[in-house]
């Protein structure tokens, strides 16, 4: 019985390394325009991603303060009024609410030719689940979205 303690320990060692390695960190890169508009309608997102990494670059010319972007996620039924909401708001602020428990993640508005990264838990997100990515900039939330799919 003592013999096979070591290997019962190792065989539960080699599983619980398995899982872990077969949980994935994930990337996408995402742009914005001074036309207002992301290049991606909607972002598919796997289910065994445990960490999402966006990358949002402006790939226009005008600076943060005429046309600045920035990538906000946040469940579908919160979007209009978190960027309602953002509109009260500073660009230091990010045009959003501070500390706002409907964001689920956010980067900086950004000018053009920037790039930025966000980087978040996708424990915050539910498999099925309704989510809208927006730039909260002033006037941008409603025209500028996409939807984000954790599959």
């Amino acid at each position: 019985m003592t013999r096979r303690l070591p290997v019962l320990l190792a065989l539960l060692a080699l599983l619980s390394l398995s899982s872990s390695a077969l949980a994935r960190n994930c990337a996408i890169t995402i742009e914005a325009d001074d036309l207002m508009t992301f290049n991606l309608k909607t972002i598919r997102v796997p289910g065994d991603c445990v960490q999402l990494r966006v990358t949002l670059k402006h790939v226009g010319r005008m600076p943060a303060q005429a046309m600045g972007h920035n990538w906000v996620l946040t469940e579908s039924r919160d979007h209009r009024d978190v960027g309602l909401a953002g509109g009260r708001m500073k660009l230091a602020d990010a045009y959003l609410p501070r500390n706002d428990p409907r964001v689920i993640a956010h980067t900086p508005v950004i000018g053009g030719g920037q790039s930025v990264d966000v980087v978040f838990p996708t424990a915050r997100l539910r498999k099925g689940g309704n989510y809208t990515y927006f730039c909260s900039f002033p006037g941008h939330w409603s025209m500028m979205k996409g939807t984000l799919v954790f599959d």
